[in-house]
């Protein structure tokens, strides 16, 4: 298995660690739920080194990106963060991605996920040819990526003197040095709890050991995949190979508001357009379960009466913060409206939900953006 720059400071930590896409990762430290709670509440340190992360520049990387990806980076302002996916030509999501605006310049950090990384960094290299001017950088290995999430998140980084860092507003980011370590800092994140990722331009161990000794203050806590999952669930933020892939379009997804329609030519616009004139046939809805159960992927949605099969599971879980049994998944057009009721077949007995516009948290007082 392949491992991040951090592989030490985990087995330091305690850290259970488990195979995920490939990558040797810290699936828990304290445990799945005291660490969602502290994220939550608190601060939370996340290692998603195992991201890809692909350097694009050159006069034409503008041009370039504008022409793979389905939201309008023109619009992207310097240091700015935007979503956006990656498509074939049938519509379908090959990923969906976080592009970065590195500056004033022709020069921008594409963040993809560490599944699709290959197939993407070799996606991008067969349409790159058509742009010979442009350049494509895979600096996964030379780049680490660290998130640091939760309400205590803005007065860490005040205790560390950086003050450009404290009023940053959200999809913003700048550089900025860290125990002599230089970083790109942004308002990013997949918890929907204010927070910080940082990519690491040099040697992370001590920006990671830096964040936890400040943080150890506001009881930050080193956290792993296991609560990121849960947290990214509470927010009904999307899961590739999950809640997408190549079979799916950010339509049926619910994500066309990352899709720009205005700016011109893009791969998968002719197929997405169609789609949109005609409508999905199906969608990706949320729900929550009426009584006490624990959906999970692959489990079969079926109508209120529990008489015909109108979709499936793709991500679903018990909510710590709710408790209840909350998920998504895809259902046929028809039956995809908030408040409608559905039937969610948990290891053969049927069990009521309620589809509901998500996130399914919803923090009572929202931190300052």
């Amino acid at each position: 298995m392949k491992q991040t720059s951090l592989i030490a400071e985990h087995r330091t930590a305690g850290a259970k660690l488990v195979d995920f896409a490939g990558w040797e990762m810290p699936i828990q430290y304290s445990g799945v739920v005291d660490e969602y709670h502290t994220v939550r509440t608190k601060a939370g340190l996340f290692d998603v080194s195992h991201m890809g992360r692909i350097v694009v520049s050159g006069p034409s990387a503008g041009q370039f990106l504008q022409s793979i990806t389905t939201n309008d980076v023109a619009a992207l302002p310097p240091w700015g963060a935007q979503y956006s996916m990656i498509c074939n030509h049938q519509g379908g999501i090959k990923d969906d991605i976080f592009v970065y605006a590195l500056g004033d310049s022709n020069e921008y950090l594409v963040c993809v996920n560490a599944s699709n990384r290959e197939k993407i960094l070799s996606w991008m290299q067969e349409q790159h040819r058509h742009f010979p001017e442009c350049r494509l950088q895979d600096q996964s290995a030379q780049v680490a990526q660290i998130a640091l999430q939760g309400p205590a998140s803005r007065a860490i980084v005040s205790a560390m003197g950086l003050s450009t860092l404290e009023e940053m507003k959200v999809r913003k980011s700048a550089k900025v040095i860290i125990d002599e370590v230089p970083c790109l800092v942004a308002r990013t994140g997949y918890t929907g709890e204010f927070g910080y990722e940082l990519y690491v331009f040099g040697t992370p161990a001590p920006v990671w050991n830096s964040l936890l000794e400040t943080g150890r203050t506001f009881d930050i806590k080193p956290a792993g995949l296991g609560a990121r999952d849960l947290l990214r669930l509470d927010m009904g933020y999307l899961l590739y190979g999950n809640d997408i892939n190549e079979d799916t379009t950010p339509l049926e997804a619910g994500v066309e508001w990352a899709v720009s329609f205005t700016k011109g030519e893009f791969i998968g616009r002719e197929a997405l357009w169609s789609q949109k004139q005609s409508g999905p046939t199906r969608r990706l809805i949320a729900f929550e379960l009426l009584e006490k159960g624990v959906p999970r992927h692959g489990f079969t949605i079926l109508d209120a009466a529990a008489s015909t099969s109108i979709g499936q599971v793709t991500s679903g879980n018990l909510s710590p913060m709710l408790q209840k049994g909350i998920g998504m998944g895809y259902v046929r057009s028809s039956y995809s409206s908030p408040g409608t009721t559905i039937t969610v077949d948990i290891r053969g007995k049927a069990f009521p939900a309620m589809i509901v516009k998500p996130p399914f948290y919803k923090k009572p007082v929202r931190s300052k953006e």
